[in-house]
């Protein structure tokens, strides 16, 4: 999907954010992850069209993937290639909407939802939450048995979201995950660098 050192995609949640988020996505960026993913679901789609841009000029700066969230529209018009959709999204788009991204992802949390979604065009996916995790608090991660199903039905790479760390990533990978999604840790470390060198 991306051509990185890194198998980490962060995605970002500036509530969750130490400082400013701005200078926070510039550390990030320079890190070189996989990618940032600009989730911001709490935005309307105007104040997130705004976000987006000032984040993907950011990134091409520093010359790393940006994946925009939800809004379709905003993306193309920024001119950005890569996206990632919640299902019911996904869902609606036509095949000449999606023909715009060259990058498509979607958010699954099932077998079932991960086959529809490789079907429906994606070039990757996001699967969980697989480990406990206090954004999903109360509800059980699905586990390593779900990623490793998830990896082995669909031919997509597969990222593994919730409560992925330093401390499980070797797992994620040996359960055939092409690697992991981190939120909280990437928005509130005291140094990023450092944060994601951790997972290699």
């Amino acid at each position: 999907m991306i051509i990185s050192m890194s198998d980490i995609l962060c995605v970002t949640n500036r509530t969750l954010c130490a400082g400013d988020f701005l200078e926070r996505i510039e550390a990030i960026a320079a890190a070189r992850p996989a990618g940032i993913l600009l989730r911001e679901k709490d935005l309307a789609e105007d104040a997130y069209r705004s976000l987006a841009e000032q984040v993907l000029s950011i990134c091409r700066r520093h010359g790393t993937p940006c994946i925009l969230h939800s809004f379709v529209g905003a993306a193309a018009a920024l001119g950005c290639t890569a996206i990632h959709l919640p299902l019911p999204v996904l869902r609606t788009l036509t095949d000449r909407e999606k023909a715009v991204f060259a990058v498509l992802g979607a958010s699954c949390h099932s077998v079932e939802e991960a086959l529809e979604a490789e079907k429906l065009g994606c070039t990757y996916l996001t699967a969980g939450h697989v480990f406990d995790t206090d954004c999903k608090r109360g509800t059980p991660g699905r586990g390593l048995a779900f990623l490793r199903e998830v990896c082995q039905k669909v031919s997509l790479p597969v990222y593994a979201i919730g409560g992925v760390s330093p401390e499980n990533i070797a797992a994620v990978r040996q359960s055939g995950a092409a690697g992991g999604c981190v939120m909280s840790g990437a928005m509130t470390c005291r140094d990023v660098v450092t944060y994601l060198g951790e997972f290699s």
